[in-house]
């Protein structure tokens, strides 16, 4: 009897527990679920951004933003992403094409170089703007003229047989890090990495030409394996 009275008491503090940390965490995930929701549930938006503001991150969120998985590189003519995201905008101007992968708080964020080549500059431009941008039309603007003020930018220069490439790896108020892993005059291969950025951001893919890429807008692509343009038909 006076196990089946413990084995009840027992049961009965596992669920107030079990409440506690539901309340707790309201409104966000218990530790307990936590490990059996989707990453974007897992870890909210507003929960993750509230970790920026005060630079506190959980070491599981860590762990899981700083995978970095291998690729299958595919062979061939043509170019690949070079970032993990979604297809936010692709743009003609000035005799060039932007191909802009909007990055998530759950995506991988280890830049590759979208084809082989040698890399011709490592640039810096821009400044950070203020979070919660009200004008999101002149946010991208920002991101391709030059001498306004825009995010923070590194911009990597490739000499390739598509010809002179440009990837920009954009921060934003919520990324405020970059780290470039290559340097002037070093040979890449496709899909080799370039780089990281830290929290959500952008990448955005600049060609010369108009280019016809052969993804679409709001499709996910994976770096250095989604093929992004297969060259002249």
């Amino acid at each position: 009897m006076n196990r089946l009275l413990a084995l009840q008491l027992g049961i009965i503090a596992l669920c107030v527990w079990s409440i506690v940390e539901l309340l707790v965490n309201f409104p966000y995930p218990s530790p307990l679920v936590r490990p059996f929701l989707p990453p974007a549930l897992r870890w909210p938006t507003q929960q993750v951004e509230g970790w920026v503001n005060t630079q506190d991150f959980p070491s599981s969120f860590l762990q899981y933003f700083g995978r970095d998985p291998e690729r299958t590189i595919p062979p061939g003519a043509n170019l690949v992403a070079p970032a993990d995201g979604v297809i936010g905008a692709v743009l003609h101007r000035g005799g060039l094409s932007y191909l802009v992968v909007n990055m998530s708080f759950w995506d991988v964020h280890v830049i590759r170089a979208p084809a082989a080549g040698t890399v011709t500059g490592v640039e810096e431009e821009g400044v950070r703007l203020v979070r919660r941008a009200k004008d999101k039309e002149q946010m991208a603007e920002n991101i391709y003229e030059r001498g306004k003020d825009a995010p923070v930018q590194k911009i990597i220069s490739f000499k390739t047989g598509y010809g002179d490439l440009k990837v920009r790896m954009i921060t934003s108020y919520w990324a405020s890090r970059l780290k470039v892993w290559v340097a002037r005059g070093q040979d890449l291969q496709k899909g080799e990495r370039i780089g990281r950025i830290m929290l959500g951001s952008t990448t955005v893919l600049e060609m010369p030409g108009n280019v016809a890429f052969s993804v679409k807008l709001g499709q996910h692509v994976t770096g250095g394996e989604t093929i992004v343009y297969k060259g002249p038909e």
